[in-house]
């Protein structure tokens, strides 16, 4: 729901930013490289301190960065299957950096290696949901399942619950196990999304197979 709704709304607000991008000569490449460095660096720098209002600060100013680079590339005529890989790869290497920054937080300063393993669990969960798809995709089967956890849910709920648990630092009592609770919540709906996809995948090799051999008897 997000991805089609958020996303269709963000892409409306941004299009005339992304064509001023365009207008003083900025490449999608060089929006999607940015973005990814600059949410990588918010993760990775403020998040393993515990400074998580400010790190989603950052990481959402860049984020937005996914929309943008796909809007130029729209605009300008250039959407090519090199953009699209290059935007996929680095959507998983943002992603891996926030739920990283907020492992390192929790085996070190955080001190709950439990919390630790829930977000490296997040952190791979995630990987592997979308491995999943783009897998079935490439033996040539649809995947046909959106699932319940997605990654504009992954993200907009930990950034969401971070940012507000980051407000514990400014006096805001109790609010810090916000993050802890969006973590399991993450972790649990990225299992049933990836065994919603396994399933669904299953249930399409089958009836692929099925359909090669009626079409081997006839």
């Amino acid at each position: 729901m997000l991805n089609k709704y958020a996303r269709a709304f963000f892409t409306r607000v941004l299009t005339p930013f992304a064509a001023l991008l365009l207008r003083i000569g900025v490449s999608p490449d060089m929006v999607t490289l940015v973005g990814t460095a600059g949410v990588v660096a918010g993760a990775l720098v403020f998040f393993p301190q515990g400074s998580f209002f400010w790190g989603t600060i950052v990481i959402t100013a860049f984020v937005f960065s996914d929309l943008v680079d796909g809007n130029m590339a729209r605009q300008a005529g250039t959407s090519s299957v090199w953009g699209a890989f290059l935007d996929s790869t680095l959507d998983r290497v943002a992603d891996s950096a926030i739920f990283g920054g907020i492992a390192l937080w929790y085996a070190g300063r955080g001190d709950n290696l439990l919390l630790c393993a829930v977000a490296l669990f997040c952190l791979a969960s995630g990987q592997v949901v979308s491995y999943t798809k783009a897998r079935a995709e490439s033996l040539g089967l649809k995947c046909d399942v959106s699932g319940l956890v997605e990654r504009a849910e992954r993200l907009t709920v930990t950034l969401v619950a971070a940012g507000l648990a980051g407000l514990h630092g400014f006096g805001v009592p109790g609010i810090e196990w916000l993050l802890p609770i969006a973590l399991w919540l993450i972790a649990a709906g990225s299992l049933v999304t990836l065994m919603q996809r396994i399933l669904t995948v299953r249930r399409e090799a089958a009836e692929a197979a099925a359909l090669d051999q009626g079409g081997g008897r006839v």
